[in-house]
C-alpha cells in the first residue's frame, strides 16, 4: 500500500504565501504523475498543478504565474508553492500520485487526506 500525507496548509492572508508538501511511503516502484487538486465548498474538485516524472507541469489558468509544482524525487515528495494568494483559493488541497508499486505491476492513483488553505481578505 502507498501513504500520501500533505502538510503546510493553514491561515494567511490575501497576498500571502504557503508551501505545501506531500509526501509519498509504502510500497513504491516508481512514480509516474503527481497531482496538485483543490475543492472548495459546494465546489467540485478541480486541477490545480500537474508534474510528471519527465518534468511536464501544468497548471490552472487561476493558479498560473502565482502556484509553482516542483518534487523531490529521491524523497518523493511533492510540493506546492502558493504566492500571492486570495480568498477564492480557499480550499481542501489533495495530493495525487500515479505509482506503480512494482517491476511487473500496473499504475495505481492514491490520494492523501488533504491539507485546508484559508486565505482572508
Amino acid at each position: 500500500q502507498v501513504q500520501l500525507v500533505e502538510s503546510g496548509g493553514g491561515l494567511v492572508q490575501a497576498g500571502g504565501s504557503l508551501r505545501l508538501s506531500c509526501a509519498a511511503s509504502g510500497s513504491i516502484f516508481s512514480i509516474n504523475a503527481m497531482d496538485w487538486y483543490r475543492q472548495a465548498p459546494g465546489k467540485q474538485r478541480e486541477l490545480v498543478a500537474s508534474l510528471t516524472s519527465g518534468g511536464s507541469t501544468n497548471y490552472a489558468d487561476s493558479v498560473k504565474g502565482r502556484f509553482t509544482i516542483s518534487r523531490d524525487n529521491a524523497k518523493n515528495t511533492l510540493f506546492l508553492q502558493m504566492n500571492s494568494l486570495k480568498p477564492e483559493d480557499t480550499a481542501v488541497y489533495y495530493c495525487y500520485a500515479t505509482v506503480r508499486t512494482s517491476s511487473t505491476g500496473s499504475y495505481y492513483r492514491f490520494r492523501g487526506q488533504g491539507t485546508q488553505v484559508t486565505v482572508s481578505s
